[in-house]
């Protein structure tokens, strides 16, 4: 039976801050958006392993974005898991939900089914882009891979590409509830230090992995001592009240942090959604030439094009494309 407490906090994002330590933060659960994130797919494990810990990732950093705004991560890499890719849309009016989409690219072949999911990604970099809406530059952000998981990666970007020091508790894995299916679930804790007014100055070189930087490069004297404080107090945080559904995450804040005096903010309701179109489609074909458009052609006269993130299947008459002669593969000429 699903608990009411469940209910309450099933694919939220809280966010709150410790007004001793002056610290931010933010708490995620994640049951139905990222099933449905992951159920568009037939992915193998240890495939669905990267794709949920980078849609809680997205969930947790994706929250202090604006309205209307899309943020989004990419995983790019040498290894047999060549990309992970995950959207997160801003709310388009106050009160409204966020919506969360994720899917990966991979080598089956070169997959090792038993390794460690983050293993199989290999060299590559980490990027946040940030679509701000028309007219607007897209901010981008890249670091190199590092660390043993993408929370490693994404805590690395913080602190090298906004010198922010941040740190993620995450949790994620197939729940089953007795008379119900299997299903995921996700939680996590992402902390971040506020910045000083003016700016913080950081070493030039890093004491991190590859010389890139981390929070002793950042902080020094009484914002050192009041981050090594929070993340020491995270790290007695366990599994099942990251994961809930028992801990609500207020009183996971309380259990965790009631000596740093935390106040919360109004939480965020986190649905997956997806944004293409038939239009979004068209458009996303504009790049190809009509040789290319020929090619891609069924012998039924008719372009498709599946969505990657939700699978939707799309078809076009190739003179809505704009060419006009196009002609369906096999036919003269």
């Amino acid at each position: 039976m699903t608990s009411p407490l469940q209910i309450a906090w099933d694919d939220t994002v809280l966010p709150f801050q410790l007004d001793r330590s002056d610290i931010r933060g933010r708490v995620a659960r994640l049951d139905g958006a990222l099933d449905n994130v992951l159920k568009q797919h037939n992915y193998p494990p240890v495939i669905e392993a990267l794709v949920a810990e980078a849609a809680v990732l997205t969930a947790l950093i994706g929250q202090s974005v604006k309205l209307r705004w899309k943020l989004s991560l990419q995983i790019r890499g040498k290894g047999p898991a060549r990309l992970i890719a995950t959207d997160y849309y801003g709310p388009s009016e106050e009160g409204e939900p966020a919506r969360i989409r994720a899917y990966a690219s991979y080598d089956a072949d070169r997959l090792d089914l038993e390794a460690e999911p983050f293993s199989q990604i290999g060299e590559g970099y980490f990027a946040v882009m940030i679509d701000q809406g028309q007219d607007m530059q897209p901010y981008q952000g890249f670091t190199p891979i590092a660390g043993k998981s993408l929370s490693d990666c994404a805590e690395t970007y913080f602190a090298q590409s906004e010198q922010i020091p941040t740190r993620f508790a995450l949790t994620f894995g197939k729940n089953q509830v007795p008379g119900e299916a299997a299903r995921w679930r996700a939680g996590g804790v992402m902390l971040q230090h506020m910045p000083p007014v003016g700016g913080s100055v950081a070493a030039e070189a890093g004491s991190g992995e590859g010389g890139l930087l981390n929070h002793v490069d950042i902080l020094a004297g009484d914002e050192a001592e009041n981050w090594i404080r929070a993340n020491a107090l995270l790290d007695t945080v366990e599994e099942i009240e990251l994961i809930g559904p028992t801990v609500a995450p207020t009183d996971l804040l309380v259990r965790l942090f009631h000596e740093e005096d935390p106040r919360v903010f109004d939480a965020q309701v986190v649905h997956f959604g997806c944004s293409c179109s038939p239009d979004k489609v068209v458009q996303a074909m504009s790049i190809y030439s009509a040789k290319d458009i020929k090619h891609m052609t069924t012998p039924e006269g008719v372009v498709t094009a599946d969505c990657q993130f939700c699978g939707k299947h799309y078809e076009f008459d190739p003179k809505t494309l704009g060419f006009d002669a196009v002609k369906a593969p096999g036919d003269a000429g």
